[in-house]
């Protein structure tokens, strides 16, 4: 009997990380739901996964803090047994123009969203690796990594380092078996781009091919595959933008 594989989710409690982690459990994965402060929304998150029939726990942490993650792991490892997946989809923004935009600013969007795809990649390795079965690293990046967005230097400059990490971590552990890559959603609709301008909204839809921002469902899938069915991938950025960077 095969065991069951368990998957790490951060930022699970609301988004684009709540859609992977049902669309995970959907496909028979038990699932850790890391948060940082939205506990009741986490606990709403655990229930619909259990409506899944999948085991789910809660895994409070600070991704920014490699200590927490530290533990955090061990904990899920305690409970589970193992960690299979992880999914690094924890994020924050806060945009300005570089002219206007604090140090504090740009020291949290890059304690998050780069240190903390680090803290969580780095916690989870030696587990991965004592496994000896390989395993499945998804990191959530962004398009503006790709093409840079005006009043997102700290948000790009952070995506643009998650994808230099994934292609490097993918060359140090694909001789284990475990995949690492990376998948960099467009213009979604989630609390993130709610508050965008309507002026702003038109104009990017505009931009898009496919005339509309994203669904939350619509990256999960993509993640959902290469957690599930991309053995032979790695070290790869999916766009996952409705062709916005063609």
């Amino acid at each position: 009997m095969m065991e069951k594989k368990v998957a790490l989710v951060t930022g699970a409690s609301r988004g684009i990380g709540k859609a992977i982690a049902i669309a995970l459990a959907q496909r028979g994965i038990d699932i850790a739901i890391n948060y940082r402060s939205n506990e009741k929304e986490a606990r709403e998150v655990m229930k619909l996964v259990k409506k899944e029939g999948q085991a789910a726990m809660l895994a409070p942490a600070d991704v920014a803090d490699f200590q927490h993650c530290r533990e955090m792991v061990k904990q899920v490892v305690d409970y589970f047994g193992r960690v299979d997946i992880l999914v690094n989809n924890a994020g924050i923004r806060a945009d300005n123009l570089l002219a206007r935009m604090k140090e504090e600013d740009w020291e949290k969007v890059l304690h998050t969203n780069l240190n903390g795809v680090y803290n969580c990649t780095r916690s989870v390795m030696r587990s991965l690796l004592k496994q000896k079965n390989g395993g499945r690293i998804i990191n959530i990046a962004s398009i503006s990594g790709i093409y840079g967005n005006a009043g997102q230097a700290n948000y790009a400059a952070a995506k643009a380092g998650v994808i230099g990490f994934t292609k490097s971590v993918a060359k140090e552990v694909g001789a284990r078996g475990i995949t690492v890559n990376a998948v960099a959603p467009g213009f979604i609709q989630t609390e993130m781009t709610e508050d965008l301008s309507e002026n702003l909204k038109q104009e990017a839809v505009r931009a898009i091919p496919l005339g509309r921002f994203g669904k939350v469902e619509e990256v999960a899938e993509v993640v959902v595959f290469l957690a599930t069915k991309g053995s032979y991938i790695t070290g790869q950025v999916i766009s996952v933008d409705g062709g916005l960077v063609i």
